[in-house]
């Protein structure tokens, strides 16, 4: 009864995590094309998947624990060991496991985008600000900073 059970968590998890990979795909894109309407609709069809996720893998580990098995991946091999269900039960774990890495590295992938974008919208109303001004090069050809800067609104 547990491999059956622990099999369909498997199986569950694999649809929702192909979801949400195209969503944070998705994210990309509209994080690409500056689309906050867009993002925000992504965003919130992400949370309940990201529940799911997480109860199914409270369930998954509760379930090896019951069996006296450790939640990881050395507690699912054994648990395998004595299934009939084993070699599914595996696949589909290895399965889950390597889009759940594809849905990290998208979504660190889309963290590094937003880091970059909020750089140079900083960069860009510290301009505007007159806070921040470039650096120009003087007569040497090192950089110098220009004195008297006024914000762009006072110019």
């Amino acid at each position: 009864m547990h491999d059956t059970t622990l099999l369909d968590l498997f199986t569950q998890d694999i649809g929702t995590a192909e979801q949400l990979l195209e969503l944070i795909d998705s994210e990309f894109q509209a994080l690409s094309e500056r689309d906050l309407p867009r993002l925000q609709q992504i965003l919130e069809n992400k949370l309940p998947l990201l529940t799911q996720l997480e109860q199914h893998g409270k369930q998954r580990a509760q379930l090896l624990l019951d069996l006296q098995l450790s939640a990881d991946s050395a507690g699912l091999q054994a648990f395998a060991a004595t299934s009939s269900l084993g070699p599914d039960l595996l696949a589909r774990g290895d399965q889950l496991s390597a889009l759940l890495e594809q849905c990290q590295q998208a979504n660190v992938r889309n963290g590094r985008l937003i880091r970059s974008s909020q750089a140079s919208t900083s960069s860009m109303l510290g301009i505007l600000r007159g806070g921040d001004t470039p650096n120009l090069y003087d007569s040497r050809g090192s950089t110098a900073r220009i004195g008297q800067h006024r914000p762009l609104s006072q110019a």
